[in-house]
């Protein structure tokens, strides 16, 4: 694929995950933090949130089976998990964050944990369509963008 189609798929992907809702304003400003000194900010900072939000997304499983009623603590660690998508501005899983701490604020037990579920859903999505986006960037990126973090 040449150039300028590769550039063109990019442009429409963005413009998709947005249309979609799966990103929101907090996406770009980060891109807007990218220059030439750190070619490949934005793709390490999706990078590491992917990794400490797997982490936080075990954190709530557990805890959910080790603490069902334990409202309190359930909605702290969700707020750590919304905090950290909200840096990416990984809009949907913010929301479904947000649903979530509803139900922990209506003492729903079994809302938490469809929430989670779907919190999982839009992780796992958004984290094969950011590693899709990421990788038609370095394909056009010059040679020092070629870097996969994701690793």
């Amino acid at each position: 694929m040449d150039y300028t189609n590769l550039r063109r798929q990019i442009i429409s992907m963005k413009k998709s995950l947005f249309d979609q809702g799966y990103l929101d304003e907090q996406f770009n400003q980060l891109e807007e933090l990218q220059d030439d000194s750190s070619p490949n900010f934005v793709e390490e900072v999706v990078a590491l949130f992917f990794k400490d939000s797997s982490r936080l997304l075990t954190n709530i499983e557990q805890a959910l089976e080790k603490y069902p009623q334990d409202f309190y603590r359930l909605d702290s660690l969700v707020h750590q998990f919304k905090g950290s998508g909200s840096s990416i501005g990984a809009l949907r899983m913010k929301n479904e964050c947000s649903m979530f701490k509803a139900h922990c604020n209506d003492r729903n037990l079994e809302g938490c944990r469809r929430s989670l579920q779907k919190m999982k859903r839009e992780h796992a999505t958004l984290k094969q369509k950011l590693e899709t986006y990421f990788h038609l960037l370095r394909q056009v990126g010059p040679p020092e963008r070629a870097v996969n973090s994701w690793k």
